[in-house]
């Protein structure tokens, strides 16, 4: 009589067929999240795909983190469908199809996942794996910024400020970009400040930039240290040696990388 294999057996056993090294013991928190996602809890199988992705924890293994949003996905769950468009979006673990990662995140979108809604708007609005268009782009940020997604906001409001498929509303813009600031977003930060500097409330646009600081990547620290190296203030100056020892940190992580 055959064996029998769940199709979670199936999913994990495809990657564990050659002998590996055990891998170091998990900490405690992440242990925990192994074992509630091998238990079938659905958040948990996400965050396990994720650590599986990219992790100080266990080595990269994109291909498993792909089967666990797979096992996921299977119930319709909005986060692990976002999660396989961006599989299929940056080929992690699958080959690269944009299609087919516009067709993940609209799953997702359709579930109420907030991301994905997110990253469909911005296939449309770069044209990539599809037409461009803006139009439908703008639809999706509009309804993730109304659902209170930090990003969308941020977004959304350069649509005003440019005038893109929308009437030009440096107001709106403002207000969006100060929505987007407090929900955390650091883009949202960085133009919300823009603006309050333009407008001449320098000490505030500084505390902003000071907020946007810790997660800004690499285009929004060289965007900041251009605009900050135009005002002579202590805080400024502050600002712009925290900025270039950012730098510095991001670029040595990435040459770490390519070492390895």
């Amino acid at each position: 009589m055959g064996r029998h294999t769940s199709f979670l057996g199936r999913m994990i056993g495809r990657r564990t067929q050659k002998k590996r090294p055990a891998p170091p013991p998990l900490p405690d928190h992440v242990q925990a999240i192994y074992q509630k996602a091998a238990n079938g809890h659905l958040l948990e199988q996400v965050l396990w795909g994720k650590i599986l992705l990219n992790s100080v924890f266990v080595p990269s293994d994109p291909a498993q983190a792909f089967s666990w949003f797979s096992i996921a996905a299977q119930t319709g769950y909005g986060p692990a469908l976002n999660m396989l468009g961006r599989c299929y979006h940056f080929g992690w673990g699958v080959e690269e199809n944009l299609p087919e990662a516009a067709d993940y995140y609209a799953k997702a979108a359709a579930a109420g996942d907030e991301w994905g809604r997110y990253n469909l708007a911005i296939l449309h609005m770069r044209g990539l794996g599809m037409a461009r268009n803006l139009a439908k782009a703008f639809q999706l940020f509009q309804i993730g910024a109304h659902n209170g997604h930090a990003k969308s906001m941020n977004i959304m409001a350069r649509f005003y400020e440019e005038g893109w498929v929308v009437k030009k509303n440096q107001t709106t813009a403002f207000e969006w970009y100060r929505r987007s600031a407090e929900k955390g977003d650091y883009r949202g930060c960085h133009n919300y400040a823009t603006i309050l500097a333009e407008r001449g409330q320098l000490p505030e646009a500084l505390d902003w930039w000071q907020q946007a600081l810790p997660d800004a990547t690499s285009d929004i620290l060289l965007a900041m240290q251009h605009t900050l190296s135009t005002f002579d203030h202590p805080r400024a100056h502050l600002l712009l040696l925290e900025i270039k020892e950012r730098l510095q940190t991001i670029q040595n992580t990435e040459t770490k990388k390519y070492d390895e």
